[in-house]
């Protein structure tokens, strides 16, 4: 018989399953805040995997795959241990928004300190709590509001398990990304814990196609991990396009946006993208790309200000090149800027 294992105050036994609570906080108004886990104990041996979402708690699609998740057919068969947590931003997601009270992005101050701010101090107990104690994690994130993402995967450079991980992933787009200082791909990085980065999706809302695309991926990712059978996980539909490099394209003037394209299309170099014209319509301006590639993300809001981005463009590489790019061997491409959060390019 396995161990039982232990998150906070709760013992889990092989074979049973629990939601533990474990106290992060306690609001102005004397109402506590927890940051909630379940937690699946396999009867037998297997990785420790943890799946995350709402590090920014506007980003509801991942709460959705979590769930969905929780309820798959394949995870009842589970070798090893699976730690969920549907919602790491309580704060966040009780008030529609991607910050903490204090305004502090969560994924900006990892590893946290236990004496720190609040953010820092949730940071902290989850990296502690949860992330040391996992071989893998799988961290799901959405474009910010009034934004929508094609769902990807982005992966850590210098990397061969992940490379391997996402190919099982198997999402629709795979991105080669930097990892940003203070969020949890680094600090997780660090401590020797590997880590997927699920883009998909917008904040605030719930998209079919992303949250299938999702589920769909962590199982497959599971079952390369031997910790569920291959009976039940979906089988993926063709290889994942590899991408280089992405660029936003930017509102060329303000007005109204009425987009040509969408999410998921391939455009050649002077496609035109959109349209911004005036009010009155006696101004138009063509939103024309100038690299050839995937539309990886997108506004939805038709009002824009000149300067505002609007489509995000991935270039895909060729399979050796990106393969490279993911072990660390391609210079060009490690040079390259890491990529951004929609909310910090606006």
């Amino acid at each position: 018989m396995r161990e039982p294992f232990q998150l906070g105050n709760e013992i889990v036994r092989p074979g049973e399953r629990r939601t533990v609570d474990l106290p992060v906080s306690v609001l102005s108004d004397h109402t506590p805040v927890t940051l909630s886990a379940h937690v699946i104990h396999g009867r037998k041996p297997g990785p420790v995997i943890f799946v995350s979402a709402a590090v920014h708690g506007d980003e509801v699609i991942g709460v959705e795959i979590v769930r969905r998740l929780l309820r798959a057919g394949p995870v009842g068969r589970l070798s090893g241990t699976l730690i969920a947590v549907p919602i790491v931003n309580s704060f966040g997601f009780l008030n529609q928004s991607r910050y903490l009270p204090d305004r502090r992005d969560l994924n900006r101050v990892f590893p946290g300190h236990s004496e720190g701010s609040l953010a820092a101090r949730l940071a902290e107990l989850f990296m502690t709590q949860v992330v040391r104690r996992c071989d893998v994690g799988i961290d799901l994130h959405s474009a910010a509001v009034g934004r929508e993402n094609f769902p990807q995967i982005r992966l850590t450079p210098g990397s061969a398990r992940l490379r391997e991980l996402g190919d099982a992933f198997a999402a629709p787009v795979t991105m080669i990304s930097k990892v940003r200082d203070g969020s949890l791909r680094l600090e997780a990085g660090a401590a020797g814990v590997d880590v997927l980065l699920y883009e998909a999706g917008e904040g605030l809302r719930f998209d079919e196609f992303a949250a299938r695309a999702g589920v769909a991926g962590i199982l497959r990712v599971m079952e390369k991990l031997d910790m569920i059978p291959g009976r039940g996980v979906p089988k993926a539909r063709g290889l994942s396009v590899f991408c280089e490099r992405s660029a936003w394209v930017r509102a060329p003037s303000g007005g109204l946006l009425r987009t040509l394209k969408g999410n998921g299309e391939y455009v050649d170099k002077g496609t035109v993208l959109g349209i911004v014209t005036d009010p009155f319509g006696e101004q138009e301006a063509e939103v024309r790309t100038d690299t050839a590639g995937i539309v990886i993300g997108r506004t939805n809001l038709p009002v824009v200000n000149e300067g505002d981005a609007l489509f995000h463009i991935a270039q895909p590489a060729l399979r050796k090149q990106a393969e490279a790019a993911a072990d660390g061997g391609f210079d060009g491409h490690l040079d390259a800027p890491a990529l951004f959060d929609e909310d910090e390019i606006i």
